[in-house]
């Protein structure tokens, strides 16, 4: 049975290192994925750290053994019987970095071979001190690394811990909300609630930055100027009326209002310590739970409770049903969810009944169970 060692010091362990894992992985019977030490370097994470990370980023890859190791490589090869060391190389740096450590193995005296993986070009930007840079910039690094190292990466660098908070119109996201940020204050717990419908709104009216104005022209363009009030903001109440008789054309704004949306919960996202609460309505339908890692609260209601909240907001019958069939259902939502969750292996949901029967006590026994789960008491 062939035998090979991929060693490297994961701090963290990012997509990059986990395609040469994979592709090592179909060549060799086993393969040991090996987390070092380098005494020159200062570590973000604990060896431990990053070997946990590591293991839960592999978990479906059935003949890779995660280990932590230190010492000389070729020796920790040698004592596992090992016959190759596979080697990950981006650059020519890379390559002769690579071809100085083969040397210094061979004059060990240990026959251990060295295979050499060339990194695709698609990710080989892709970097453990890259994806540190970026998220104390607070961008996004979903495309570099596992969900389960992005909120490691949150919670190391930024201190923070982020949930989504959603359901369908007229749940009560917004009292959940609430009532988790009085829950936090009551613990001592730092807590920020981030309102993407807000932050949507102010996109639609005042944000004097030409790409905002931008966004508002590309919007009265795609729906009509009758959509755009007379000192060039948005009209909502005009754009409802049009995007919630067409799903289609909802679809449409969702993907004009993306990147701009980002950015503000970038922006809004800066500098904030303790426990974020992403309040959005849409974040499951538009595919966004990576921003929360797939930590996402689910609130429901039942119809009756959901149509006397919606009649308050002074929507007509006709005008209830339209937004109704342009999200998820509760059920979609959570089964949306629930497949992100296992296609990704990270991911945790709490559900919350905010009907106008229900039991109060419910949001806190929730609030309870996510402090638990974020480690924040």
């Amino acid at each position: 049975m062939s035998k090979a060692i991929y060693a490297f010091s994961g701090d963290p362990i990012t997509y990059g290192h986990i395609d040469i894992i994979k592709r090592a992985a179909h060549i060799f019977d086993k393969l040991i994925v090996a987390i070092g030490t380098n005494t020159h370097k200062k570590y973000l994470f604990t060896i431990a750290e990053r070997t946990a990370l590591a293991k839960q980023a592999l978990i479906n890859l059935h003949n890779v053994e995660v280990v932590s190791f230190n010492g000389l490589l070729v020796d920790f090869a040698y004592e596992l019987d090992a016959d190759v060391i596979v080697k990950g190389v981006r650059n020519p740096t890379d390559f002769e970095y690579e071809n100085s450590l083969f040397k210094i193995g061979q004059s060990q005296d240990i026959s251990i071979d060295t295979f050499i993986l060339m990194a695709r070009p698609e990710l080989a930007h892709v970097s453990s001190s890259n994806v540190k840079q970026i998220q104390q910039e607070q961008g996004l690094i979903h495309d570099y690394v596992p969900l389960n190292v992005k909120q490691a990466l949150e919670a190391k660098l930024s201190q923070q811990f982020i949930i989504a908070i959603t359901g369908e119109i007229g749940a009560g996201k917004t009292y959940v909300s609430e009532k988790f940020l009085q829950l936090a204050q009551k613990n001592n717990i730092t807590v920020h609630h981030i309102d993407l419908d807000l932050l949507t709104h102010q996109i639609y009216q005042d944000l004097p930055e030409l790409q905002y104005q931008h966004i508002r022209e590309i919007i009265a363009q795609k729906f009509g100027e009758k959509v755009r009030n007379q000192d060039g903001s948005i009209n909502r109440r005009e754009l409802g009326e049009i995007v919630f008789n067409d799903y289609k054309k909802l679809t449409t704004l969702n993907e004009i209002m993306q990147q701009p949306l980002l950015v503000r919960v970038r922006r809004e996202l800066c500098h904030k310590k303790g426990l974020i609460l992403l309040n959005a309505a849409l974040i499951v339908e538009a595919e966004m739970t990576y921003l929360a890692n797939n930590n996402v609260c689910l609130v429901k209601t039942d119809k009756k409770s959901q149509k006397s909240r919606l009649l308050q907001r002074h929507l007509s019958e006709e005008q209830i049903q339209r937004r109704l069939k342009s999200q998820y259902t509760f059920s979609q939502k959570k089964n949306s969810l629930v497949k992100k969750i296992q296609e990704t292996g990270f991911g945790q949901m709490w559900e919350i009944d905010n009907s106008c029967h229900a039991a109060p006590t419910k949001i806190t026994t929730e609030f309870e169970k996510i402090i638990h789960y974020f480690d924040l008491k």
